[in-house]
């Protein structure tokens, strides 16, 4: 079984925060200031970053597995990059990149029914 993940830039995190969650009916599972927020439903692995530059720009797309030995990533024909990963392996990623982020070990975000 795959999750389909989609990760986008934004500009302003604290309002895409606030717009993702209220569109998803969740709010995201973990959050580093200003920088970064995922949300992990039943369905879907969702992230956004803060580049205002990039604001509204796809970063790229994934599948989150459950039986991944390792992480990785390619490209397709149109150079979109998609990257797989299982849930553990994300959540090692993110906290390399995010140190003081509060990323529990088992997390799926609690959404309206």
């Amino acid at each position: 079984m795959q999750k389909l993940h989609l990760a986008l830039a934004v500009k302003y995190l604290d309002r895409s925060i606030a717009e993702y969650s209220r569109r998803l009916g969740c709010e995201p599972v973990t959050v580093a200031e200003s920088r970064y927020a995922l949300w992990r439903t039943e369905s879907l692995n969702f992230s956004i970053s803060q580049i205002p530059e990039k604001a509204g720009q796809l970063r790229h797309l994934g599948f989150e597995s459950f039986n991944l030995s390792e992480m990785f990533s390619d490209r397709d024909a149109d150079g979109i990059e998609w990257e797989y990963f299982t849930a553990e392996q994300q959540r090692q990623e993110i906290i390399k990149h995010y140190p003081d982020i509060n990323y529990p070990e088992t997390s799926i975000s609690k959404c309206l029914s």
